[in-house]
């Protein structure tokens, strides 16, 4: 079995466990359309839904992360928080089953910091009390879909570069009414307009994707915070194009976020087995 594998340090990442497992194996009306289309360009809004979540300052976080290729699919789940003014955040992964069904895989406690991504828990040949952590511009991906789930944070500053959007008509998220917004950004364009502390990350995803053009659906409230965004992304693994659709979903914002990163000496720098 060859799977695409980012390696650090000898180890690879919660993507390529999952790659490893597929090789195995709106509501809407006239009235709202009108009104909201007089009141806002699109392109403005969606690229603008980062700089919304930082005033917003925090949130609570689901993710989902669906990869699919050759009839198979499986999906990673996170769950987490995030300060949006720190850029900081913490998320629990879980990796499906594997393919005879058994559960076999620990949950993954990730820590989002900027450049760094920080797994505990990552897999065999890591001892039990100790991080991996990971530079996220040595990534080809610039961690938008290696640890299983994108950075809240990452994904508004990827609509930075949206290059068209328009508006689809109201819709309900988790019981919130918001604005639903489709169209396609661009990960070089979002690369060079994005904060200081995603450039990098994003920069290596702009040499490390086939394509550049993502396809998104991106849904704000009426106070223009992002409450939901959906990625598409493709990318090779061993000859194959692997489809991902990795959505966020942002909610109680405003909750206490605290994110401790680990010292130096509680983090692992043997070789981890895949």
């Amino acid at each position: 079995m060859v799977v695409q594998q980012h390696r650090v340090k000898g180890g690879a990442t919660a993507v390529a466990v999952a790659a490893g497992l597929i090789a195995c194996a709106g509501c809407s009306g006239g009235g709202a359309v009108a009104e909201d289309q007089q009141g806002g360009d699109p392109l403005a809004t969606v690229r603008g839904a980062a700089d919304g979540l930082v005033a917003a300052g925090s949130s609570e976080a689901r993710t989902s992360m669906v990869m699919a290729t050759g009839g198979t699919r499986v999906t990673i789940r996170g769950e987490g928080a995030y300060d949006f003014k720190k850029r900081m955040g913490q998320l629990k992964v879980l990796l499906p089953p594997a393919p005879d069904g058994a559960d076999k895989h620990r949950p993954i406690t990730e820590l989002l910091a900027p450049g760094a991504l920080y797994m505990k828990n990552r897999g065999a040949g890591v001892p039990a009390d100790k991080w991996v952590r990971i530079d996220t511009a040595s990534l080809d991906d610039g961690n938008l879909v290696t640890g299983g789930a994108t950075d809240p944070l990452a994904a508004a500053e990827l609509l930075r570069g949206a290059k068209e959007a328009a508006y689809v008509g109201r819709a309900d998220v988790a019981g919130t009414g918001v604005r639903h917004y489709r169209g396609v950004t661009d990960i070089a364009r979002a690369a060079r307009v994005a904060s200081p502390h995603v450039r990098g990350a994003l920069s290596a995803a702009a040499k490390g994707f086939a394509k550049d053009a993502v396809p998104f659906d991106a849904y704000l409230d009426d106070q223009g915070r992002l409450r939901k965004v959906r990625h598409r992304f493709d990318f090779a693994n061993a000859g194959r194009t692997v489809a991902v659709a990795s959505t966020t979903l942002l909610y109680a914002f405003g909750v206490p976020v605290e994110v401790r990163l680990p010292a130096a000496r509680d983090i692992y720098a043997g070789k981890i087995q895949a």
